[in-house]
């Protein structure tokens, strides 16, 4: 319910108050008596509702009895069903008995008004109707939950800008204002009442740099909408002209949610008093909606691929006529960053994440730029972003490390963990086991980020003991029809050294791994085998990917059943103890690009047996019941030997989720 005040009244002088429809304004009775005074009779003119209640327990009674005692307790209430043609047109008379035998009179007369901010506060694409400000200066989560709701407008809808919408004060277009909410204003007014009331729209000055709002004006259509509130500009006053009138604003968000920021802010709109000028102006009435700003999310591999991004760059041609292939039979757009534009750096996963942000009348797909800041550091904010396409960064570019990289940002599908639900699934992000002198971890900034968007509730996990230091190279989720709808991949040497073994025990020691590569070393099964150093370097990687399997399996609620091995081979790479990291020994097969049921995974260059590639054949045998199809694609001279593999190449924007993010309860 907006906030009126109580109004007291004086015996033996008339007093004058604003009653602001909607509102169930208390009236002093009690306190505004005459002291010998024990009992009081109160009428109203038509129009006007009075309610008298005593309590504990309260006992209402219609007016128009024609006494009533003066107890603690005692409760009078006060409503119009009307705005006011004219000020002071409705009275209320108070008659307060005790020992004179006229009563004392009190008279209060009333001007009604209409004033109300509606908002989208039910979540369903419209504003209140009329008069409905219940529920709206608060922010609840959940199906049933009530608030409305702000998209960052972080897109450029002007192709010739150079900056994003949010960050100018000008309305391009509609297009333009579907990034925004609609806030609208209605009132009510006797002529003149503008004379001795003003009219302020506000937010916090804490809060004020973290929205924009436009009104709508009856000017000319370049300027039709006026910055009225945003950074420096924490309160308007509005006219307030005498009839009913709608006034019209669009409120759009300038940040997402982050540390010291929930993501809460109040538009409040104040009545004030201004009848007096040798006084303060004195609050009236104020009314207000709470918007939750829009988080950031990300979709996992088992939302729908929509379009796929790759680099051109030299000696990479076969490997773009793969992923185009493959892209064509996800039925994705393929978009190729030339090599003028990104400058020899192909590491497309690493550069950016694309996520989306919602309101209930709008989606909007949001790139998330890494602050690591290669050649591809425009890519995102000069081609990506554009009209419905939005852009956020956020870290130091001084102080990243490769974990910064978003090849260490990945999120899961949703799932459940004990009573709990993650509808959207959990972000995973690598991180470094302990700190040292040698240790990396994602930037605090990226971390803060993705905390404070709720919905997503990030987990760390260990990925220090890779030379790059990503997520994505020991681990990938797949879709699947049956069990929790997915499969979590896993790099396994375990696994690789069980095929490998059991090959040389049918009597295919001497097949050769890199068969058919040039300048590339061949090594038999049974070399691999008898490597004692290789044994002792994928020893140590299986007790790094098994303390992640564990922290997998507890902060993603999984099963064995929901865990597949896919062989793997690490080598250490490095000078000195604490400097070693695990390089893959031939490529990484968990790097891989997953579009719907079709998987673009490293081709492997493993032992040719009976004719095939046997890890090729055993990731088909995993993955091709699931319903998948696997596409081994040739990354090795243009993607493996710099340490990266096809996922770390690509990059996927995917259809955002059809569960609504409001509905959750983090």
């Amino acid at each position: 319910m907006a906030q009126g005040t109580v109004i007291r009244v004086a015996p033996e002088q008339p007093t004058h108050a604003v009653y602001v429809l909607g509102t169930a304004t208390q009236l002093d009775v009690l306190g505004s008596a005459p002291e010998d005074c024990t009992a009081f009779g109160i009428s109203a003119s038509s129009g006007v509702l009075v309610d008298v209640a005593h309590g504990p327990p309260a006992k209402k009674k219609p007016s128009g009895s024609a006494k009533w005692p003066l107890e603690p307790g005692l409760e009078v209430t006060v409503r119009m069903t009307a705005a006011s043609t004219f000020t002071d047109d409705h009275k209320v008379r108070i008659s307060y008995y005790g020992s004179k035998p006229t009563p004392v009179q009190a008279l209060l007369y009333l001007t009604g008004v209409e004033l109300s901010l509606r908002a989208d506060v039910t979540r369903t694409g419209k504003a209140k109707p009329t008069g409905a400000s219940r529920g709206q200066s608060s922010w609840t989560w959940g199906p049933r939950g009530q608030g409305a709701i702000l998209l960052v407008n972080c897109d450029r809808d002007n192709p010739t800008a150079s900056s994003r919408d949010c960050e100018d004060e000008e309305v391009l277009d509609h297009g333009d204002l579907k990034d925004m909410s609609l806030v609208t204003l209605s009132t009510t007014t006797p002529k003149n009442f503008s004379a001795t009331h003003q009219l302020v729209l506000h937010v916090a000055k804490s809060e004020m740099d973290k929205v924009r709002v436009f009104q709508a004006t009856r000017s000319q259509p370049l300027s039709r909408y006026l910055a009225v509130l945003g950074p420096q500009q924490p309160s308007h006053v509005l006219e307030l002209p005498a009839g009913q009138h709608h006034t019209e604003f669009y409120a759009e968000g300038l940040s997402f949610p982050d540390t010291g920021f929930p993501g809460l802010i109040s538009l409040c709109v104040s009545l004030l008093d201004t009848s007096n000028p040798e006084l303060p102006a004195a609050l009236v009435f104020q009314d207000r909606v709470t918007f939750r700003v829009a988080p950031w999310i990300m979709t996992p591999n088992t939302q729908p691929p929509q379009e796929v991004y790759v680099c051109r760059v030299l000696e990479n041609e076969d490997f773009l006529k793969s992923v185009a292939a493959l892209a064509k039979k996800a039925r994705c757009k393929l978009t190729v960053c030339p090599e003028e534009q990104n400058m020899d750096d192909q590491w497309m996963q690493d550069e950016m994440e694309i996520g989306y942000t919602q309101a209930p009348h709008k989606v909007l797909p949001v790139v998330f730029d890494s602050p690591r800041d290669r050649g591809l550091k425009d890519f995102p904010i000069k081609i990506v972003m554009g009209p419905n396409f939005g852009y956020v960064t956020r870290g130091a570019a001084e102080e990243v490390t490769g974990l910064d990289s978003f090849g260490n940002l990945e999120v899961s599908p949703p799932v459940t963990v004990g009573k709990k639900d993650y509808p959207l699934g959990r972000i995973l992000v690598g991180s470094s086991s302990f700190p040292s002198d040698e240790s990396r971890d994602m930037h605090q900034a990226l971390w803060d980020f993705l905390c404070a968007q709720q919905v997503q509730a990030p987990v760390k996990l260990y990925s220090d003991w890779l030379a790059v230091g990503h997520v994505d190279e020991f681990l990938s989720f797949v879709p699947a029809l049956d069990r929790k709808g997915f499969r979590l991949l896993l790099a396994s040497p375990r696994a690789c050294y069980r095929l490998f073994q059991e090959l040389q025990r049918e009597g295919h020691g001497e097949a050769l791994l890199f068969q058919g590569l040039k300048r590339k070393k061949q090594q038999q099964i049974k070399e691999i085998l008898s490597n004692k150093k290789l044994r002792e370097h994928n020893a140590y990687v299986e007790k790094c990917i098994d303390w992640n399997r564990e922290v997998l399996r507890r902060e993603l609620g999984l099963a064995e059943g929901d865990i597949v091995d896919i062989p793997q081979l690490f080598r250490l790479v490095g000078g000195g103890r604490e400097r070693l990291k695990a390089a893959a020994f031939f490529p990484n097969m968990v790097n891989m690009l997953v579009l719907g049921k079709h998987l673009g995974i490293p081709k492997p260059y493993g032992p040719i047996v009976a004719g095939r590639c046997c890890l090729e054949g055993k990731v088909r045998a995993l993955l091709e019941p699931l319903g998948l199809r696997c596409t081994f694609i040739d990354d090795f001279y243009s993607y493996h030997v710099q340490q990266g593999e096809v996922h770390c190449g690509t990059n996927v924007r995917r259809k955002p989720f059809a569960f609504k993010w409001w509905h959750m309860e983090p």
